[in-house]
């Protein structure tokens, strides 16, 4: 019975994907071998799922961007993938990308999540990202910005959405002078 409320806590979370230090918490359990004997017993009994080592979800319908911000932290979703929903990009993309400390590519549950790396004080810098359904999500100009500064030429289907007082503001916290530049560039070219 015991054993059944523990999974009982996990369930009545929001959250769809949980790494072992979310587990140890919402089970209020500290003592590590304790804690993988029952997260064991759930993932062999299917009350979890294993998705990587460390990293587990309730069932096969979790949120993929909610696993890219956990198998990674810090990080948040931003690129493309805002981008795209946005719609200031129209290229499609299965991968998810992802701000972190490094850049790397992980394949997972046979979708690819990409990470791309920004100084940590970019990185830790709140400015723009927002709370998606409990994912840490940049916002469209915040993805944007990270874009224009990552790369020096990148085509964009239509910037006509873009609040370009929140992308120079957002540009100061990237301390670079020649990001500032390149959005100017966007912005003449946008309103042509």
């Amino acid at each position: 019975m015991q054993q059944d409320n523990i999974l009982v806590k996990l369930y009545q979370s929001p959250k769809t994907v949980f790494n072992t230090k979310d587990i140890a918490l919402l089970w209020g359990e500290n003592e590590y071998n304790k804690l993988r004997s029952k997260v064991a017993y759930y993932v062999k009994n299917g009350g979890l799922i294993r998705l990587r080592n460390g990293i587990y979800a309730k069932d096969k319908n979790y949120n993929p961007r909610e696993l890219a911000t956990t198998l990674y932290t810090p990080s948040y979703i931003s690129f493309e993938t805002v981008l795209r929903d946005a719609g200031v990009i129209f290229q499609h993309y299965d991968s998810i990308f992802a701000t972190s400390n490094r850049t790397r590519k992980v394949k997972c549950d046979g979708k690819e999540y990409v990470y791309r790396k920004l100084a940590d004080e970019i990185l830790y810098n709140n400015a723009g990202i927002v709370d998606d359904k409990g994912v840490a999500t940049a916002s469209k100009e915040r993805a944007f910005v990270d874009m224009v500064y990552l790369f020096k030429v990148y085509h964009f289907d239509n910037l006509s959405s873009m609040n370009w007082k929140v992308c120079f503001e957002l540009a100061k916290i990237y301390k670079n002078q020649e990001l500032v530049k390149r959005l100017t560039k966007y912005q003449k070219q946008n309103a042509q």
